[in-house]
């Protein structure tokens, strides 16, 4: 199969005008140094700053340089499906637009992917420059993610990644599942998954944009992805188990009552009515809530996976090639 570029780099942002001139600056001597044919994919997420003026400057002084404005913040979900899908090079790279991830780990990511044969190599930040605030609870949310995928990264949220162009071409990412991107793929056949560790470097403009939410965002979606990569083709296999259990349960506890009953009867003749017990109607509440609220969400899930405009954006303008 014959590919434009050697390697897309797609990297989304938010409010990062001051960043993008230096970082397409080191990208664009790096491609050189190896002899790379590339293109640099700039997504603007609706930034409110004068990234997106930077970005057309940009694209005026190097070919190489594409971009794409949405004209709203959708997400950094948003902006790598709308680079996924515009990418033409054989090797696809993402990184952040902050300066935190390095371009110089560019040629050993291609190596990974081109020679070696791998899908998809997510980037290990061994040594951190965050404040312990955000680095705990991203191991407590690399740890749940490696238990609950079977993937064993260390950083799955790591901006910097590389994979096989077949591998973006085939996914599709929406909501804040860029955080599992490693769990879509494996979910959709690519399982030569591995990583590298990567240089991560100090903040030098700006703040960061993510704020702790982010962790109880990330925890809820990795349970919808986990339930949907499992069940998304048997749901019958759910929920005849989980309605099974409920009907096993039910009938348990009725019977229970039953007995109770028929022994207070024996002794003594004096029983309460089994449809005056507590226990019966907490029981049943309980059931029939557990069950609609579990269903609805499922269903929700659903819906959501099959809509056909859930990947659609609104794009206020274009650079370079792009505006084809």
């Amino acid at each position: 199969m014959q590919y434009a570029y050697d390697i897309s780099v797609v990297v989304p942002l938010f409010n990062e005008e001051e960043s993008l001139p230096e970082l397409v600056r080191w990208i664009r001597r790096v491609m050189h140094a190896h002899e790379f044919s590339y293109e640099v994919l700039l997504v603007d997420d609706g930034s409110t700053d004068r990234s997106w003026e930077v970005v057309q400057a940009l694209g005026e002084e190097d070919k190489a340089v594409k971009g794409i404005s949405f004209n709203r913040n959708y997400g950094k979900s948003a902006a790598l499906n709308e680079g996924f899908r515009r990418c033409q090079g054989e090797v696809v790279i993402t990184m952040d637009a902050d300066l935190q991830d390095s371009p110089e780990e560019i040629p050993g990511l291609y190596d990974l992917i081109k020679h070696q044969k791998y899908d998809l190599i997510s980037g290990w930040k061994k040594k951190r420059f965050d404040p312990l605030s955000k680095t705990i609870p991203t191991k407590l949310f690399n740890a749940a993610t490696r238990k609950l995928s079977g993937i064993h990264l260390h950083d799955f949220n790591c901006g910097l990644k590389a994979y096989r162009q077949l591998v973006v071409k085939s996914i599709e990412v929406h909501g804040e599942m860029h955080r599992y991107i490693p769990v879509i793929a494996k979910w959709n056949g690519f399982t030569k998954i591995g990583e590298k560790v990567v240089q991560h470097q100090e903040r030098k403009y700006g703040t960061t944009k993510f704020g702790l939410e982010r962790f109880v965002y990330g925890f809820l979606d990795l349970l919808s992805i986990t339930f949907v990569s499992r069940f998304k083709k048997r749901p019958m296999h759910f929920f005849g188990t989980l309605g099974t259990l409920m009907f096993v349960v039910g009938l348990g506890i009725t019977l229970w009552l039953i007995v109770q009953k028929l022994f207070g009867l024996y002794s003594n003749g004096r029983v309460r009515d089994i449809v005056d017990q507590p226990l019966f109607f907490l029981a049943l509440v309980a059931v029939v809530l557990g069950v609609q609220l579990f269903l609805a969400g499922f269903l929700a899930e659903m819906i959501s996976m099959a809509a056909s405009k859930r990947n659609e954006y609104l794009i206020r303008d274009k650079v370079g090639a792009l505006k084809k």
